[in-house]
């Protein structure tokens, strides 16, 4: 297996085998997390500059304790606490991690497209610098996918996680589509995978254009070739599910009321025990964080170990971003 990726910007353009690299050496370094000496020399003396211009706490302490574990030195950048209060440009300010030696960057910004336009400049520079996506807007959220494909992936195999175990299973994404990077990640990731992706919100929070997100541009009479559909109704999405991931209320996103009220959406689409009943009997949740109690999921759900997932996800993180950082770092794959 090869890795020739400077930047993680996307999943759009991940390949089989892209995924495949990634979810086996993130489950090496699950492997080293369990020692009693959780750091590895990989990354020593590389610079990765943590460059969060939204708020963040999972993704941040997650990218930042896998430089760590990796024998990186890291570098935290506060927007609040910045020079961009005094003027100074997004490109300045990376430019100026840049002549501090940095090699990774990592990239959270509320508006879609400044990993890429960073990533874009860092090349023009001729510079080896990596760039990963830690969230842009509404655009992306690759590690977290990563990290949800990994959670699911080492529960049918866990000594060697890969993309086709998920081939022919019905996955279940419900919640806050419309403003989710988490969710368009997901699903590039998930449809890859040959499994059956089903996105269930209401009309308000999916439009109906999501059926055709993963449309096959080599072949466009197919007009849903990787199994993407679309319900505005929850009991369709959750019937036979093996699992169903749970979004966030994307409050800070709205910009108008598209919802009557939170108790009435989670009277139709909140995750429940009773609901859970519509799928498999061995049916898993998930949820990226940070969980709205009683919205998104019952709160006696999210902390029953038989269904829920959510504190192995976060566990899952910091392994795929070491692999992730390890990857883009020049390491080698076995």
């Amino acid at each position: 297996m090869v890795w020739t990726r400077r930047h993680v910007l996307s999943l759009a353009d991940f390949s089989p085998a892209d995924y495949d690299v990634v979810l086996q050496t993130a489950s090496s370094f699950r492997e080293v997390l369990s020692r009693r000496t959780k750091k590895v020399p990989t990354l020593q003396g590389q610079v990765v500059a943590n460059l969060f211009f939204e708020p963040s706490t999972r993704t941040r302490s997650s990218f930042e304790l896998a430089a760590k574990r990796l024998s990186a030195d890291t570098l935290n950048f506060a927007a609040g606490t910045s020079s961009l209060s005094k003027g100074e440009t997004i490109l300045d300010t990376a430019k100026t991690y840049l002549a501090m030696g940095t090699d990774m960057m990592v990239i959270r910004h509320k508006e879609a497209g400044v990993p890429q336009a960073i990533a874009a400049e860092m090349d023009r520079l001729g510079v080896r610098v990596g760039v990963l996506n830690a969230g842009d807007g509404q655009h992306e959220h690759p590690s977290q996918a990563l990290l949800d494909l990994f959670t699911i992936c080492t529960l049918f195999d866990s000594e060697q996680p890969r993309l086709s175990l998920l081939e022919g299973k019905k996955i279940a994404i419900v919640g806050d589509i419309l403003h989710s990077r988490v969710a368009r990640s997901n699903i590039w990731s998930l449809t890859a995978s040959g499994a059956e992706v089903h996105l269930a919100a209401p009309p308000t929070l999916l439009p109906r254009w999501f059926a055709d997100y993963v449309a096959d541009s080599d072949d466009r009479s197919a007009p849903n070739p990787r199994q993407l559909f679309v319900h505005w109704t929850l009991n369709p999405a959750l019937e036979n599910a093996d699992f169903v991931m749970a979004l966030r209320l994307q409050k800070e996103r709205m910009t108008s009321h598209l919802l009557p009220s939170l108790r009435e959406y989670h009277q139709q689409f909140g995750i429940t025990r009773d609901r859970l009943k519509l799928c498999k009997p061995e049916v898993k949740v998930l949820h990226p964080g940070p969980v709205n109690r009683g919205v998104e999921i019952s709160s006696d759900l999210m902390d029953d170990p038989q269904f829920s997932l959510i504190s192995q996800q976060v566990t899952s993180g910091v392994a795929v971003r070491m692999a992730l950082l390890y990857l883009m770092g020049g390491g080698k794959v076995a």
